[in-house]
């Protein structure tokens, strides 16, 4: 079975660790800079945080920064992504609009992947994998724990629900405690890669602890990690410079 998934000029597969960085401004020409650097930075990937974006919720305003944003990416993939406070966003928005604004993206025909939360309404997570496949645009599906590290048998079982759900790329970031935590992340992504996963899987353990996490993607089976090029998204992630000079000496 062929696990890949192709995203424009970049490939998701096994043995292989993208890197993606966080976009993150307030405002348009904030945005636009950032962009510039980001792809000047040499990031595989670029994830939009529109929860960091002051116009989040309107429309016109998230669109016109996409407008901005997109000629400047070249080849490079962009994941839309508006995190919930719940999974540790900056902002929050109904589900009614959480969901309009993800199905605004998917047929903006400006955005490659989308990322959506897994503890929402199934029916609703459905529809909008639904609509992002017709338009042929990727589902990133996520789930973010802030403060602990779940039992291993709760990973696994995640990540199985995402697929089942339709998610292209399943995704779990968890916060560990002590070095056993981060353990039990790698061992739950190594054994998801070996007995359960269709497609590629995304994992880390997050904060200082974790770090080990982001740079050993290839040797345990997460197939896209987080780096910093200025600004960070979530506790942990290292400068995109370092990361690759890491990552390169395990290979």
């Amino acid at each position: 079975m062929d696990k890949s998934v192709t995203v424009k000029n970049i490939t998701f597969r096994e043995g292989q660790t993208l890197i993606c960085v966080p976009l993150v401004g307030k405002s348009l020409p904030e945005l636009q800079q950032r962009a510039q650097d980001l792809v000047n930075a040499g990031a595989d990937i670029i994830e939009w945080r529109v929860d960091h974006f002051a116009d989040f919720a309107n429309t016109a305003q998230v669109m016109q920064a996409l407008q901005a944003i997109h000629p400047r990416l070249a080849q490079i993939p962009l994941i839309f992504t508006f995190r919930s406070k719940k999974e540790g966003g900056e902002n929050e928005l109904s589900d009614d609009a959480y969901f309009a604004l993800n199905r605004l993206a998917v047929s903006s025909g400006m955005v490659d992947i989308i990322d959506v939360e897994l503890f929402n309404d199934e029916q609703r997570i459905r529809e909008i994998v639904d609509a992002a496949h017709a338009a042929d645009v990727n589902v990133i599906m996520s789930s973010h724990d802030f403060v602990k590290t779940p039992a291993k048998e709760d990973i696994i079982h995640r990540l199985c629900r995402m697929q089942e759900l339709g998610a292209d790329l399943p995704k779990i970031a968890v916060m560990p405690q002590c070095a056993e935590d981060v353990l039990r992340l790698l061992d739950a992504t190594l054994t998801m890669k070996k007995q359960y996963a269709t497609r590629p899987i995304i994992t880390m353990s997050m904060g200082k602890t974790g770090g080990i996490s982001r740079v050993t993607g290839k040797l345990f089976g997460s197939a896209m990690t987080f780096a910093s090029a200025g600004q960070v998204s979530a506790p942990g992630q290292i400068e995109i410079g370092k990361l690759r000079e890491m990552m390169s000496m395990l290979s």
